[in-house]
């Protein structure tokens, strides 16, 4: 039998890595690839902020709702990509 599980996981992608590095870091709830040493170290430090909030409200990735999510992630300084609406994708709030 097999068992289906839904799980979340936040990506993040930096653009500004041109040291010939490649970076790459797994942890609970992400996966990180790219950027510079500061762009990697600055995503780093935010998703484990972002995880030790989910701790704090004991709540899991996958069962917060959209304005949850949102809410933390601006907490946490996240640039975060809107999905599309009909008037084409949204900007990240500064």
């Amino acid at each position: 039998m097999v068992c289906h599980r839904r799980k979340a996981k936040l990506l993040g992608l930096g653009l500004d890595g041109d040291d010939g590095d490649t970076r790459i870091t797994r942890g609970d709830n992400f996966h990180l690839v790219g950027g510079s040493h500061e762009t990697h170290q600055s995503m780093q430090e935010k998703c484990i902020k972002f995880n030790e909030k989910l701790d704090d409200r004991g709540k899991q990735l996958e069962h917060l709702e959209a304005g949850e999510f949102l809410d933390m992630a601006a907490e946490c300084e996240m640039n975060v990509l809107k999905p599309e609406g009909p008037e084409g994708p949204e900007r990240p709030e500064q």
